[in-house]
């Protein structure tokens, strides 16, 4: 075997028949010479290093961005305003639920809740329709099939597994089907619930 030293030239690879004699001094040479075994043994092991060191590392894979939520829709504040001063305009809501009950007995509230009761069930009427969203009666059993409404329908009790769900309708729940609010003036101050009042 040819040892080169530092600074010598590379030689030619070795032919097939010059890599017999070789192997042979090589193979009867390590068992004699305990210090070229052992820089056979480091040659054996280089190339094991040059793999590990040349395989690429495998990319990680690249994380899917989370969906973004839907973009919220700003309510009008316009027409809750409007709405809240029909209620106080017909019902005296406002009125009602500023006031202090502690100053009044439960006849006198109760005379007091029934005019907001009626009040309210008109501005409801005049500029609403609303209509239950389940028409099945309250107390029966109903099946909700994958899919349902979630909005529409909401579970409550041991919820638990994936539907279909079996259980009890509690409460029809309400959907407005039309709504008729009356229309602002440009210059209309929706903030003004209820125009104080100066008696002459």
């Amino acid at each position: 075997m040819n040892d080169s030293t530092p600074g010598q030239a590379t030689t030619a690879k070795p032919s097939f028949l010059r890599r017999i004699p070789l192997a042979f001094g090589a193979f009867f040479r390590t068992f004699s010479d305990i210090d070229f075994a052992s820089r056979i043994n480091t040659l054996s092991r280089e190339p094991e290093a040059a793999d590990t060191a040349a395989a690429p590392t495998p990319p990680e894979p690249e994380k899917q961005p989370e969906p973004a939520p839907p973009p919220l829709k700003e309510a009008s504040s316009d027409a809750a305003l409007l709405l809240l001063s029909l209620l106080q305009r017909d019902a005296r809501l406002i009125d009602f639920t500023q006031e202090n009950l502690a100053n009044y007995s439960d006849a006198e509230i109760g005379a007091a809740a029934r005019v907001v009761h009626e009040g309210c069930r008109k501005v409801l009427n005049e500029h609403f329709t609303i209509a239950p969203v389940r028409e099945d009666n309250e107390g029966s059993t109903v099946t909700l099939q994958e899919g349902f409404d979630a909005a529409a329908i909401r579970l409550t009790g041991n919820v638990v597994g994936s539907a279909p769900f079996r259980g009890t309708l509690t409460h029809r729940g309400w959907r407005a089907t039309d709504v008729r609010l009356p229309k602002l003036a440009e210059s209309h101050d929706a903030s003004v619930l209820a125009p104080a009042e100066v008696e002459l």
